[in-house]
């Protein structure tokens, strides 16, 4: 947080020169002459605001839960702009106070001596200088030419030249055996091996400590989802779900399914498989038969392509045909239909009394328990492109952190609950798959079989 004080202006500034091009500051400009300026303005691009404006901190209310979404002030690396939250004006004190509304520039600034504090809320900016050198850096996009090895610009290029930005993470490792989209990724309690499944037709264990792939299984069909649960593993193939108990070897086929099975999850000791027919499978675990077919829960027009559980023993299931489906887990009854999206549902998860949701419609939603007992939209996030998943985890300060995979074959990263983002993952294909270790390790799996090992990194101690 920097502070910026302006001191007895007793002139309107005028602008004497033409406006920056917007193009040049982003180092697209191919304009010769361009009727713009090409070079930063020597004053801060800033407004003044009402002397009885003030900033203040946002905070959830603890009276109601919708106030935890709000849509963040975006003002970081960018020159400070038009927003009366962010700023606080004392009182002139020489001259009538004067309301300014719909200004766009300096220019427009009353000809009375004032003094004006500003306070940029998010950028870390010393000076004017750092604030509209913030505008011009670079993007927060990857260089396509880079990730060909043709970039000719080097250091001068305006897009990132890594395949990640963002503080407090690196990557450690890049595990590429499989050669399609790993669907499923997967870590067994008390293991010491990474599962993953691609749609290749492979479930490969690769070992933590060596990064090797140390055994591998040739299935039939595409593998187009997997997880863990407890000593077993589960994946998902055409017409059926494959089991693999990982202490007694137990290797079992749960036959049903019609078409993909295409998301799995695990709740109330219910194993449950959404396919492609639209219908969700459910077995359930016991001594006496290991898994034993107990229903399947229809309404679902289209394909179920995710699958999430939630608290009071609630399964939310996601589909092709735009819709969420709200099942009670005893009653293995459906309760309630959603509509909030207006394209597929792609993927769900949980967070808190939150259930969140993906679509191909470049929206997340986050829905809240009403006092009726149903669900609403409290706050819908929107990207530029389609999003394919929602993972969520905490960081070294145990932040809660929801990674955003998207079509643009990247993944957002957002502070929750004020989606902050946090930093940006980049591959060559959008990432399908992703995992959670212990001691700050998550795994990324993307549509060219790479598989990705990351660490949060610890904050460094200062020495006692």
């Amino acid at each position: 947080m920097a502070i910026i004080t302006t001191t007895k202006r007793s002139e309107r500034f005028r602008r004497t020169t033409p406006p920056t091009c917007k193009y040049w500051q982003a180092g697209r400009c191919n304009r010769n002459p361009c009727q713009f300026s090409h070079s930063l303005p020597t004053s801060p691009s800033n407004v003044y605001y009402n002397a009885n404006t003030t900033y203040k901190h946002s905070k959830m209310a603890s009276s109601s839960a919708k106030k935890a979404f709000k849509k963040p002030e975006n003002c970081a690396l960018r020159a400070v702009e038009y927003r009366p939250e962010a700023m606080s004006v004392e009182k002139p004190t020489k001259c009538e106070q004067k309301a300014v509304a719909d200004v766009e520039d300096v220019a427009t600034v009353a000809k009375c001596e004032q003094k004006v504090v500003l306070i940029e809320k998010t950028a870390d900016v010393e000076d004017v200088t750092t604030v509209a050198k913030a505008s011009v850096g670079k993007s927060r996009n990857i260089c396509k030419d880079w990730m060909t090895d043709n970039c000719v610009h080097g250091d001068l290029c305006q897009n990132l030249h890594s395949w990640f930005y963002g503080d407090g993470f690196s990557t450690l490792a890049k595990l590429h055996e499989h050669n399609k989209a790993i669907t499923g990724i997967a870590l067994p309690a008390g293991s010491n091996k990474l599962i993953s499944g691609s749609t290749d037709g492979t479930v490969r264990a690769w070992d933590c400590n060596t990064g090797r792939c140390v055994h591998m299984i040739h299935l039939n069909s595409q593998v187009t989802s997997l997880i863990s649960e407890g000593p077993w593993i589960f994946a998902g193939v055409k017409n059926a779900v494959k089991a693999w108990n990982i202490q007694t070897g137990a290797d079992v086929t749960l036959d049903g399914p019609k078409g993909q099975v295409l998301s799995l999850n695990v709740g109330n000791d219910i194993l449950l498989a959404g396919a492609e027919d639209g219908v969700i499978y459910a077995w359930r675990c016991s001594f006496e038969s290991p898994f034993k077919m107990v229903a399947t829960l229809s309404g679902h027009s289209k394909p179920v392509v995710s699958l999430a559980i939630g608290c009071h023993k609630m399964l939310y299931s996601g589909s092709m045909d735009h819709t969420i489906k709200v099942w009670d887990l005893d009653t293995l009854q459906c309760t309630m239909t959603l509509n909030g999206h207006t394209d597929v549902v792609t993927s769900l998860i949980c967070w808190d009394n939150f259930l969140l949701s993906a679509s191909s419609d470049c929206t997340v939603n986050v829905w809240v328990c009403t006092e009726e007992g149903t669900l609403e939209v409290t706050y819908t996030h929107t990207h530029e492109n389609a999003v394919l998943g929602l993972y969520g985890m905490t960081d070294a300060e145990a932040k809660p952190i929801l990674f955003c995979s998207c079509k643009d074959n990247s993944v957002r990263m957002y502070e929750l609950p004020t989606f902050l983002e946090r930093g940006r993952l980049f591959t060559r294909q959008e990432v399908r798959s992703f995992g959670i270790g212990p001691g700050g390790l998550f795994f990324t799996g993307d549509g060219t079989g790479l598989l990705n090992v990351w660490k949060w990194l610890e904050e460094p101690k200062v020495p006692t």
